[in-house]
């Protein structure tokens, strides 16, 4: 039965699913009544293929159970310097990240990464491994310059010990290119994109979740340049691929199903995007629980459509769930906090409460130069908002100046043709022309 398990891949196909399913039952109970016959070096493959069979099908509330019992089966089996024990707090520590339970995660990232360098020494796969998660955990909370020395060492340390024709590699170049575009550095994620996509490609073959993973993150990138030609044809076959490989209900079906809805919305087909959105935000709930960041996007999401729509009165509620459930989360220094005071401060513009909308907008703006840089897109974004916000009001004197700074930043970061570059230029334009 171990090595049944040991068979389960990190993110099981729908294929790999069927094939073990019917094993399960006999491996849960020999998991549970059996634990002190359990041989010591199956632990880890017993446990943590229970865990990986449920955490793959976002199944997470059924994973946890089995990947803690893991945890303290080697620690009481094993003692505590094993490297079976950093591999369980390695697996646990996946699982919370997973559900968004980021302040779980990341001692049991630590401890693992501390106990491998003790007993594998630094210059080990597994070690690299511990330091892509911490980099990747440190990305989705928004802590950018603690993830990026995290990233390239474990790029380089991957390339040394695999090779740089290795899927880990891959992996390792993509979430380098997240981190990247995260941060609007487009022309430096691009060919990292490319590259991980053409060796993921080669070695994992065309149909592999990995690949799906690419596409859509380089969807991603395309999208947030304005390049929606080509983002929206790498969405559709991500979208595919996934269903293909993982099924209808996963969580990674929910987040392309969300990102192609807001390709759609930026594209002013908001017919398209609004059940997209729903059904995203729906399997998110049923796979996730409520309480989940990428709940909090699915509702921000939504709001912004309805936004974009002039439904200001459904939109309201939507921003307010999502900012409180950001909070919650994530804490009050979280980029996705900026995004949500910014978007909600829109709203207010619009129904003309002014008073309301600049605080929002002063504070979004202050957490963006704080978090992100003062060179960045959503930078630029959230000058000009405050800029359109004071023009709207007369006071053109205070919006001139961060028209012109928001213009800068978009031309440098995204180019003169973006669209959002167009519409910072033709607001200073207006702004000129209305003081004439």
């Amino acid at each position: 039965m171990a090595d049944l398990c040991r068979e389960i891949p990190k993110t099981p196909t729908l294929e790999s699913i069927r094939k073990v399913t019917p094993h399960i039952p006999h491996i849960e109970i020999a998991a549970r009544e059996f634990q002190r016959t359990i041989a010591e070096d199956d632990i880890v493959a017993l446990y943590g293929g229970l865990g990986r069979y449920y955490s793959g099908q976002g199944l997470y509330f059924l994973a946890e159970p089995w990947l803690v019992d893991c945890l303290t089966l080697t620690r009481s089996r094993l003692q505590e310097l094993h490297p079976d024990v950093a591999t369980s707090l390695n697996n646990l520590a996946v699982l919370y990240k997973n559900q968004g339970r980021y302040t779980e995660a990341e001692p049991l990232y630590k401890d693992a990464l501390a106990l491998r360098k003790e007993l594998l020494g630094h210059r080990h796969p597994d070690v690299a491994t511990s330091l892509n998660n911490l980099a990747l955990l440190y990305d989705n909370q928004g802590r950018y310059s603690e993830a990026e020395p995290l990233y390239k060492d474990a790029l380089a340390l991957r390339k040394e010990l695999l090779g740089h024709r290795h899927p880990d590699v891959a992996t390792s170049l993509n979430n380098l290119a997240v981190l990247y575009d995260n941060q609007g550095r487009h022309p430096e994620a691009e060919p990292l994109f490319i590259e991980a996509l053409a060796l993921r490609q080669e070695l994992l073959s065309h149909r592999h979740p990995d690949v799906a993973d690419s596409f859509n993150d380089l969807a991603i990138l395309y999208d947030n340049q304005g390049r929606y030609p080509e983002a929206e044809p790498l969405f559709i076959e991500a979208l595919a691929l996934y269903k293909e490989l993982l099924g209808d209900r996963h969580p990674y079906v929910a987040t392309t199903l969300d990102n192609l809805a807001t390709l759609y919305d930026n594209q002013g087909r908001y017919i398209k995007a609004e059940p997209l959105y729903k059904q995203a935000l729906a399997l998110r709930k049923e796979l996730l629980g409520d309480r989940h960041p990428d709940v909090a996007t699915s509702l921000n999401n939504l709001a912004v459509l309805y936004d974009n729509q002039g439904r200001y009165t459904e939109a309201e509620p939507l921003y307010e769930k999502a900012l409180a459930l950001y909070k919650e989360i994530l804490g009050h220094r979280h980029p996705n906090i900026a995004t949500s005071l910014n978007n909600l401060a829109g709203l207010y513009y619009k129904q003309g409460r002014y008073t309301e909308a600049e605080p929002l907008y002063k504070d979004a703006l202050a957490l963006r130069k704080k978090l992100l840089g003062d060179q960045h897109p959503d930078v630029a974004n959230s000058l000009n908002n405050l800029a359109v916000l004071y023009d709207n009001q007369g006071k053109y004197s205070e919006a001139e100046p961060l028209y012109i700074e928001a213009v800068a930043i978009a031309e440098e970061t995204l180019g003169v043709n973006h669209p959002s570059a167009v519409i910072f230029r033709d607001n200073l334009a207006s702004l000129r022309n209305a003081q004439k």
